[in-house]
């Protein structure tokens, strides 16, 4: 998706790659790194699933209910703050095993995200990445 004013960061490059080499990618770190926006300036679509004024959005009960039409979308596929509906890590790894694509879906959100009910480690489908604020630039990337 087209963003105006983004600036290109050391970790866009590894964001690039990674979207070669596994079916999604989890960009994860502490809020306020540009998680959102390098997921974004990456996707051709996005859903999200934050929660609005201590509500969950109807997007994450969606997600719960029906996450094939959370998937649907125009690809690379943005889903931001993922955890929120853990549901969506194995339903995107299911969908990246059918399709045997590369470069599906990027997730964004929290860098300790509850896994519980999560079925997978997604490895081999899955590369994380995680971000951290400017003071601490350094990345992390490990397969997982």
């Amino acid at each position: 998706m087209e963003i105006k004013n983004y600036r290109r960061r050391i970790a866009d490059d590894k964001i690039e790659h990674y979207l070669k080499l596994f079916g999604a990618i989890s960009i994860e770190g502490p809020k306020y790194c540009g998680k959102t926006w390098a997921g974004r300036y990456h996707s051709n679509s996005e859903v999200l699933l934050h929660k609005t004024t201590g509500e969950l959005s109807n997007n994450v009960e969606l997600a719960k209910i029906s996450p094939a039409l959370i998937l649907e979308g125009e690809k690379p596929k943005l889903i931001d703050e993922w955890q929120e509906a853990t549901n969506l890590w194995d339903e995107i790894r299911a969908d990246v095993d059918k399709t045997g694509l590369k470069g599906q879906y990027i997730l964004t959100g929290s860098s300790t995200p509850n896994r519980k009910g999560i079925a997978h480690s997604g490895a081999g489908r899955y590369g994380k990445i995680y971000l951290r604020t400017k003071k601490k630039a350094k990345y992390h990337l490990f397969f997982p």
